[in-house]
């Protein structure tokens, strides 16, 4: 189990986690290291633009929802060069990135989950 599937798990347990995720493939979005934090959200409230933590054939990414198809239940994800990653249903949507390195991300009304739902 990787680091991902371990903040998946515990997002989806309703849990907010900061953590330092690597690679470049969100720059400038999120650059390597950079202190994230993901909580819980509801995946049928994800728009286009949002960062979400999410499942797509088995791989855990910390990517970009790309595409929404509300009508099936899913999402498509993306990372921030161009490269899609695949569509999802909105089960494997686990947690949307309120902040990176302390700035809050935008448009995040609505789309947090509440304990115990």
């Amino acid at each position: 189990m990787g680091m991902l599937d371990s903040v998946a798990t515990r997002v989806a347990a309703g849990a907010t986690v900061r953590f330092r995720p690597t690679g470049n493939s969100m720059v400038p979005l999120i650059r390597s290291r950079d202190l994230v934090t993901v909580a819980p959200v509801d995946p049928g409230a994800v728009q286009v633009g949002d960062i979400v933590l999410a499942r797509v054939a088995g791989t855990v990414y910390l990517h970009l929802v790309s595409a929404v198809d509300a009508a099936a239940g899913r999402v498509q994800i993306s990372n921030n060069r161009g490269r899609v990653n695949g569509w999802t249903g909105q089960a494997r949507v686990f947690g949307i990135c309120t902040e990176v390195e302390g700035t809050a991300r935008p448009r995040l009304d609505g789309k947090l989950r509440q304990a115990g739902t």
